[in-house]
C-alpha cells in the first residue's frame, strides 16, 4: 500500500486522469497522502538573450501564477476527498529532475503521472518527461494516458 503519492502536474486532461486516480486511491486507503508538484519552466536558453530583463521578470511572473493554479487545484480536490495534501512549486528547465527530487524528498512510495503518448520524431525532439522520470527514478510510477 502507497502511504505518500507524488502527483505530478502540468495542467493538462491527461494531468486529471492522474490526479484522479491518486485521490481515490487515497479515499480508498487509510493515511494515505498526496504531494502535488507542478514545475514552473524558465524560458528556453534561445529564448533568454532576446529579452529584457523586465520580459524575463513577467514570463517566469506569468509561470509562477499558472504553476499556482496547477497545484491548488490539486490541493481543492484532495481537500474536497478529505486527503491530506502539500503542494510544490518548483523552478526550472527540466522538470522531470525536479519531479525525480520532490519523490526523494518527500520519501513518496509511488509517482502517479500522465504521459501525452508522443511518438517519432515528436517525442525525440519535444522529449517525454514520464520517461525521463521513469529511467531516473527508483521510485514505482503509475502511468495515465
Amino acid at each position: 500500500m502507497y502511504k505518500t503519492i507524488l502527483v505530478p502536474t502540468d495542467g493538462t486532461t491527461l494531468s486529471e486522469k492522474a490526479i484522479t486516480a491518486a485521490i481515490q486511491y487515497a479515499s480508498t486507503h487509510k493515511g494515505c497522502k498526496i504531494i502535488g508538484i507542478t514545475v514552473a519552466e524558465t524560458p528556453p536558453l534561445t529564448q533568454i538573450e532576446s529579452l529584457s530583463r523586465k520580459q524575463e521578470s513577467d514570463y517566469i511572473s506569468r509561470e509562477q501564477e499558472s504553476a499556482r493554479e496547477r497545484v491548488n487545484h490539486i490541493a481543492e480536490q484532495a481537500k474536497s476527498a478529505n486527503i491530506p495534501c502539500e503542494v510544490i512549486v518548483s523552478q526550472s528547465a527540466h522538470p522531470h529532475e525536479e519531479i525525480v527530487r520532490a519523490a526523494e524528498k518527500y520519501q513518496c512510495d509511488c509517482i502517479f503521472m500522465a504521459s501525452h503518448g508522443r511518438k517519432g520524431l515528436n517525442r525525440f525532439f519535444i522529449g517525454s518527461e514520464t520517461q525521463k522520470v521513469l529511467t531516473t527514478t527508483s521510485v514505482p510510477v503509475l502511468v495515465y494516458r
